[in-house]
């Protein structure tokens, strides 16, 4: 699995987990429970370190692996929501979150213009 092959090269090449939270802009005990796969590496946290181990992505990184974040039981009212059963989760791929960040960006900064000039008309 991925966080096995992770663990294995980033000893193999006598990096610290320490260094490699330091790359990816975390504390260490955060980057201990992604390698150990309670927390979720993310697409660009992956990049980051496979460039610094210095080692093609393709490594440490395998993208058909499905990561399932919630299974709720259909025979259990206890998991309803409303009227609606079933299974429940999502695997949004990176490069869309990335591109949402982008134009969350732009939105607050054309917001934050609109603001400055009704202001004006204000006065």
């Amino acid at each position: 699995m991925q966080k096995e092959k992770l663990r294995s090269v980033r000893k193999r090449k006598g990096i610290t987990q320490q260094q490699i939270a330091d790359i990816i802009a975390t504390d260490v005990s955060n980057y201990s429970r992604k390698e150990s796969g309670d927390v979720r590496i993310f697409k660009e946290e992956w990049d980051k370190i496979a460039r610094f181990l210095e080692i093609p992505l393709e490594e440490i990184y395998e993208d058909d692996e499905v990561r399932q974040i919630n299974h709720f039981d259909n025979n259990s009212n206890s998991n309803n929501i409303g009227n609606v059963s079933g299974n429940y989760y999502c695997n949004v791929p990176e490069f869309l979150l990335e591109s949402q960040r982008e134009l969350i960006e732009i939105l607050k900064k054309e917001n934050l213009r609109l603001e400055e000039e009704l202001k004006k008309y204000k006065k």
